[in-house]
């Protein structure tokens, strides 16, 4: 396929929110990289289909995705279902430029967490690679995901515009990092003295006179599920008040064809991709926080890519004049693409809506590779391997990291490691451990990756599931606390979707979920080593630093007392792995059964 000439890359504006962030050029719009031919209505006919290609939450997956975390469900006609071994950047290269090919127009959007949670061979140099591949991928623009934060402001100002990292140095020699080549777009992420956004808000496409606007905003609950100290100074607002704000202003430009890209999504009534979410059965459909989004984001705006749940998705949605809306999700780790048509009417200005036709599509392995992608994860791995390979223990089988299990078998295990790397006194004396969901990124698996052999846990395949690298701590919480830490699961900000702590061996109890709210949690049934928590009784709790600071909604830990500060959550995941496991004795996966579901 041929390509456009690369576009000069240009400085995007961050405004400095704390010392040493530098502030930078405007915004400034720049022609799509997709492949040139004759689809999309031509030059002159008053219509034009624009092809939309659209991706979410990659987290860095370059490489692709082992186990249930590189799997999707299909469902066949007769409703039995299968499993398809999905995603990899060099699939996924070859799906899009295959994708492009005979489309004149056609423009490339992300909606959030590109990076931020990733495997060691991107995690281990910062992203940087994972920026690369995106620049090779001709990723047209993306809005900010809550993971773009993991590192603070300064480092996603780093990530846009380029320069080797402030501690670890420039990676290869003779290179230095050029940053993004597309705009990281965050409406709604404002510095809290000025009011002014830190990044752009909003980003311009255009080819032979024909004009999308892309709207980015991120969830507004991002400064509870990253750390406090990295986005001091920002205030991070309402989706749909910005999204509105922001479509004004590009009518006032004269821009009528809108697309928001928001990191916030739902949950389908099915996890297979195919499913129909417009299905009118009782219990069919979207649910979540996107619904009431996108009932309230103005009309003018022409469809949503949205991300954040790692779901997949392609529904209409009425706005609020009562006309369907566009509304996708493409899961997570580049397993899908979203291959939306945009008919762009020359004469209005404004996307035909009732021809909006949108579908998810699977990356499959079953292409050839795209060849500079192998290049690339080539000469990144080289630079890891010396510290990726190295063997840190041995599992009997896979240990699984199940999406929609309250209680996983990967989670038993790594509170069971947190608990035992804090409980000796001079540690902490941690008698139990809470760990957050969210922090565990990928199951581990019994077949081997590389050279390692079958049930070989390598550093890197460990550094996958914990790559966030967050300190442990041991703490003073009353039973009364732990208490409402178990129903702040279930309740609140997580009411609409649960986050279900993942807790050490011994402490137990019951999840009703045929309540609802607090009331789910069953308090008569809150038990350490079969003894009844007592409210008045104070206990020692280990957990990151992440939760020690009311992380993921669990405002109650904030209150903690006598906190001891261990070493990572990384390092005890591998020194327990390592402590109890030999190659001829390997690692049986935990047994669930510490959180007891009522259905």
């Amino acid at each position: 396929m041929s390509a456009t000439p690369k576009k000069k890359r240009t400085a995007r504006r961050i405004l400095a929110v704390g010392a040493g962030l530098a502030t930078v050029g405007a915004l400034v719009a720049a022609l799509p990289a997709g492949a040139s031919g004759t689809k999309g209505g031509g030059n002159h006919g008053r219509y034009v289909d624009v092809q939309l290609l659209s991706f979410n939450d990659l987290h860095g997956n370059l490489e692709p995705p082992t186990g249930s975390a590189g799997r999707l469900t299909h469902t066949n006609p007769d409703g039995t279902t299968k499993t398809i071994d999905a995603g990899g950047v060099e699939y996924l290269a070859t799906h899009l430029r295959q994708a492009r090919e005979g489309n004149r127009y056609s423009v490339t959007a992300a909606a959030g967490d590109m990076i931020g949670a990733s495997p060691l061979v991107s995690g281990l140099f910062h992203d940087e690679p994972t920026i690369e591949a995106l620049n090779r991928l001709k990723l047209d623009v993306s809005s900010v995901g809550n993971h773009e934060f993991d590192e603070g402001a300064k480092e996603l100002a780093r990530i846009q515009n380029g320069g080797c990292h402030p501690t670890a140095g420039c990676f290869e020699e003779g290179k230095r990092f050029r940053g993004a080549n597309f705009p990281y777009l965050a409406a709604n992420v404002t510095n809290e003295k000025s009011g002014k956004p830190l990044l752009d808000p909003y980003f311009v496409w255009e080819r032979n006179g024909v004009k999308i606007g892309f709207i980015g905003v991120t969830l507004e609950g991002t400064a509870n599920i990253v750390s406090a100290e990295g986005i001091k100074g920002l205030k991070f607002g309402d989706e749909i008040e910005t999204i509105n704000k922001y479509t004004k202003v590009l009518e006032r430009k004269g821009v009528k064809s809108i697309v928001a890209l928001l990191h916030e999504g739902g949950a389908p009534a099915s996890g297979s991709y195919n499913y129909n979410c417009d299905s009118p059965g009782p219990g069919d459909g979207i649910s979540g926080p996107i619904v009431d989004i996108a009932k309230n984001v103005s009309p003018q705006v022409d469809a949503l890519v949205t991300g954040h749940t790692h779901q997949a998705y392609a529904c209409t949605i009425p706005d609020p004049a009562g006309k369907p809306r566009t509304v996708t999700s493409a899961a997570s780790f580049g397993k899908l693409y979203t291959d939306t048509t945009l008919t762009y009417d020359r004469r209005s200005k404004d996307i035909v809506r009732t021809a909006v036709a949108s579908a998810n599509h699977v990356v499959t392995r079953d292409v050839p590779k795209a060849a500079d992608m192998t290049r690339l994860i080539t000469r990144w791995n080289a630079l890891a391997a010396p510290i990726a390979s190295r063997p840190v223990g041995y599992i009997s089988g896979d240990v699984d990291n199940p999406f929609d299990a309250p209680e996983k078998p990967l989670g038993n295990l790594i509170a069971d490691a947190q608990l035992e790397g804090m409980a000796p006194a001079d540690k902490g004396g941690a008698q139990l451990a809470l760990m957050n969901p969210g922090g565990v990124r990928a199951p581990l698996v019994h077949k081997a990756s590389g050279a390692e052999g079958d049930g070989v846990v390598t550093y890197g395949e460990a550094y996958t599931v914990q790559p966030f690298t967050n300190m442990m701590t041991a703490v003073d919480l009353t039973g009364a606390q732990l208490v409402t830490a178990l129903q702040q699961q279930v309740s609140g900000a997580n009411q609409a979707a649960p986050k279900i702590l993942q807790v050490s061996k011994g402490f137990t109890y019951t999840l009703d979920m045929t309540k609802t709210g607090a009331d789910r949690i069953v308090t008569s049934s809150v038990k350490l080593n079969g003894e009844a928590i007592d409210p008045s009784k104070t206990y020692r709790v280990a957990m990151n630093e992440f939760l020690a600071g009311g992380g993921d909604g669990f405002a109650v830990l904030k209150e903690h007392k006598n906190k001891l500060v261990g070493a990572s959550d990384l390092d005890l995941f591998t020194a327990y792995l390592t402590a109890h496991s030999t190659a001829s004795a390997p690692l049986a996966p935990p047994a669930t059964g510490r959180i007891t579901v009522v259905k």
